[in-house]
């Protein structure tokens, strides 16, 4: 991996921790596979489960000492920045309604938090630990890891570069179907939390991969949401979140010109497994990306033929190839993209142990969790109003 070669004056595993991810769940195995990916941490301790019984069997799972697998998140804090040896950084992997506590906990014990999406369940929450996270001694990073794909790099520097001129419109997709029947009363835990407004917060669809489409957005483009207009449905009968989502934007004015965009976030949308689009078009050109096929980034230059830009193929510009580990030809995808959040995460890791200038290096950060919390609360008050234009309080 090309991330690698400017590591070698970070030496030293990172110590991690983790809270959450304890057995069966999904979210915990994908950060730790990312953690390890690329040889930057090892797992240490963790507070794995709602109770110390489920936790400690999480922790012999995985081969943790028993001394070091908690029962409380407070109890990991507490002891882990007492110790020597202690964790240096932690992952958050629990359900939304419990990030907060967590990473105000080891915030203010120094320890750097590495913090799944979206931030917080509510926008009081995220304001008040961007507070904390201002203050500490700590880095703060939010795996939205879409943004650490190759071609998403490679979209982003284009739209920088100029390549296609002043961006005019902006549009986001992310359909799923596997919330099209009432899975959360059918014994899915991960619908569940994902359904239930006490733990996921405000927004169903909308704030579990609405606020992935919407970062990614803003990601590429460079681009700052104005206002929007949201058009929200629970479709299926007793549903008390969304679960499929229409929203307008509108953008604020850059070299001149505003952006207008479109978003729609939906988990009951048949034949849609896992639907991630982006496009953006500008006054010389667009590009077009889709999740299931990550290694391709399409280019239109106006008036000339599309053209197929591929990872590390003809054309790869060095913020792409950078974030890539293996030959043009032979995919990456979602694993690797999420392990990019975690290598970067761990260069500045590393150098802010080493009291070194944290190196040029990319990842999502509290302010953006910031704004997806606003853009879930202002879609929401948009609804309620029926649609009315409502801007995101930032």
């Amino acid at each position: 991996m090309a991330i690698e070669g400017k590591d070698e004056k970070y030496s030293g595993r990172i110590r991690l921790g983790m809270v959450g991810g304890g057995s069966g769940a999904f979210i915990g195995g994908v950060h730790r596979i990312a953690a390890r990916l690329d040889d930057h941490y090892t797992l240490v301790a963790g507070a794995l489960s709602s109770t110390p019984e489920k936790a400690l069997a999480s922790g012999k799972e995985l081969g943790l000492d028993p001394e070091r697998t908690y029962g409380s998140y407070e109890e990991m804090a507490e002891k882990e920045a007492a110790r020597e040896d202690g964790i240096e950084a932690v992952a958050i992997v629990t359900p939304n309604h419990m990030h907060f506590g967590p990473a105000k906990a080891f915030l203010e014990k120094g320890i750097h938090v590495i913090c799944d999406k979206p931030v917080t369940s509510n926008l009081e929450d995220a304001k008040a630990l961007k507070a904390i996270a201002d203050k500490a001694n700590a880095l703060f990073i939010l795996t939205h890891n879409y943004t650490g794909y190759p071609m998403i790099r490679q979209a982003r520097a284009m739209v920088a570069n100029g390549d296609l001129g002043d961006i005019r419109l902006i549009h986001a997709e992310y359909p799923q179907d596997w919330l099209t029947e009432p899975v959360e009363r059918q014994g899915s835990k991960q619908a569940e939390w994902r359904t239930d407004p006490k733990r996921s917060g405000a927004g169903g669809a909308l704030g579990d991969i609405g606020t992935h489409a919407l970062n990614l957005a803003l990601f590429v483009s460079g681009a700052a949401v104005e206002s929007l207009a949201a058009d929200l449905d629970s479709f299926v009968e007793g549903r008390q979140l969304d679960d499929n989502a229409h929203v307008m934007l509108r953008f604020k004015e850059k070299n001149g010109v505003r952006p207008k965009g479109m978003l729609w976030a939906s988990q009951v949308a048949p034949g849609f497994e896992n639907g991630l689009k982006i496009r953006v078009c500008g006054t010389k050109g667009g590009i077009e990306w889709v999740q299931e096929h990550p290694n391709i980034l399409w280019f239109t230059p106006f008036g000339q033929p599309k053209q197929m830009l591929t990872r590390n193929g003809a054309g790869a510009l060095p913020e792409s190839t950078r974030v890539s580990r293996i030959p043009a030809g032979h995919p990456e995808g979602y694993l690797e993209g999420f392990a990019n959040i975690y290598s970067e995460a761990a260069l500045a890791i590393k150098a802010y142990r080493d009291g070194e200038e944290v190196p040029d290096v990319i990842y999502p950060t509290i302010e953006d969790g910031v704004i997806g919390l606003a853009f879930v609360e202002a879609c929401v008050e948009s609804a309620k109003k029926d649609g009315a234009w409502v801007k995101p309080n930032v």
